[in-house]
């Protein structure tokens, strides 16, 4: 485990991601057809357990049947690209996102095509705004990527295509065809000329910042916030969000990656973005990233109290403790990247002096996201029948 507390300004993010994105995001998403708020789970024996007073935990196993919180980014990323072509094109500004669904444009779209690179999870989520939009979409994955993950894409009709090496050469690849073919990226990374998309591919995660807020009722905000890492589109989203909504009462906000792909810590160490050459591929495949996203990193440099990275060491444990439910606490179906946090929380119950430094305690309320269920259903089921 590696640790770096940073001294945060709390600097005011709005010119990065604007209010007015959260609110819109919420209000087009819950239309969707089979929308509903994802369960906040309150775990009262797995706190006790790990030493901390409350854990919620955010479940986004059922999240719009793809089983992870990535269908609200990239899917509402889809649709907002081709209501802004659609718009400019046809130069009418009345059209709307549920003519878009409906197949009414469906002509204009022909040759139309989008295309991202993913370890699963988000490709999943372009790939189905795509089909429900009757668009094109080329979803590229690394090696590392399980074949059941890939079979998910295909199966939603987008054309995988295989890419030697890990996640951020998925993203070279892409960038250069795109390009090439002038299709639209839809990436969930942003990087130097390339932030207008992903913007709205963040503020869809924010829909669970929202319900969060409304599933609180009179519970006391958290006073810690533990999410998961990878290129920070996630964190980034959620801290900004978190500030908007709780303002000077926010919760401390702790950055989790794995040890082998912790670019953003060791970008918050330095000072500025620094690629992470991952040379060993984590079991938490969402969070196998080598570099930071440029706007998660602008948020997060100004505004997280906390980096840490872990080993893959309570990964599989968590997993099991968390589909059998500990004592009275419900079961739960948490893929790899979605126990970051419970397995951080497992690896610090020996290390009284970084929890101290985080400000852990029996009074603490943490708050938990649990960004997937098992969306490599073989995966899954194999690490949970472990002894």
């Amino acid at each position: 485990m590696k640790h770096f507390q940073n001294s945060p300004e709390y600097l005011n993010t709005d010119k990065i991601l604007a209010p007015e994105m959260f609110e819109q995001a919420y209000k087009r998403i819950s239309t969707w057809d089979d929308y509903a708020p994802t369960p906040l789970v309150k775990l009262p024996e797995l706190a006790r357990e790990l030493g901390v007073g409350d854990i919620y935990y955010k479940d986004e196993s059922m999240r719009f049947g793809l089983k992870s919180f990535k269908a609200l980014g990239g899917a509402y990323a889809v649709i907002h690209v081709l209501a802004e072509h659609l718009t400019v094109k046809l130069n009418d500004n009345s059209i709307t996102w549920s003519d878009i669904w409906s197949g009414k444009y469906a002509d204009h779209f022909k040759g139309f095509t989008v295309a991202t690179a993913t370890d699963g999870n988000h490709g999943r989520s372009v790939a189905w705004g795509a089909h429900k939009c009757g668009i094109k979409c080329k979803i590229y994955m690394h090696k590392g990527v399980s074949q059941s993950r890939a079979i998910a894409v295909e199966l939603l009709g987008a054309e995988v295509i295989w890419v030697d090496g890990n996640y951020d050469d998925s993203l070279i690849k892409v960038k250069r065809d795109a390009i090439e073919n002038e299709w639209h990226i839809i990436s969930d990374t942003s990087y130097e000329g390339y932030t207008y998309v992903p913007k709205y591919v963040m503020a869809g995660y924010t829909v669970m910042t929202k319900e969060i807020m409304n599933q609180l009722k009179d519970e006391q905000i958290p006073t810690h916030i533990i999410i998961q890492g990878g290129v920070g589109g996630l964190a980034g989203a959620i801290c900004a969000h978190a500030a908007a909504i709780w303002k000077d009462q926010r919760p401390k906000f702790i950055v989790v990656e794995p040890e082998t792909a912790d670019c953003l810590l060791q970008s918050a160490k330095t000072g500025a973005p620094k690629m992470v050459h991952i040379e060993t591929e984590t079991l938490m495949g969402g969070l196998s990233c080598g570099e930071v996203s440029l706007i998660g990193w602008n948020i997060l440099k100004d505004n997280a109290d906390h980096f840490i990275s872990i080993s893959d060491d309570n990964v599989k444990p968590a997993m099991r403790l968390m589909a059998k439910g500990l004592n009275d606490d419900p079961a739960i179906e948490a893929g790899e990247s979605a126990v970051a946090g419970v397995a951080m929380l497992m690896e610090l119950k020996d290390r009284g002096a970084i929890k101290k430094e985080l400000g852990l305690d029996e009074n603490s309320r943490v708050l938990l996201f649990g960004t997937e269920g098992a969306t490599d259903q073989q995966m899954y089921d194999e690490i949970i029948s472990e002894n």
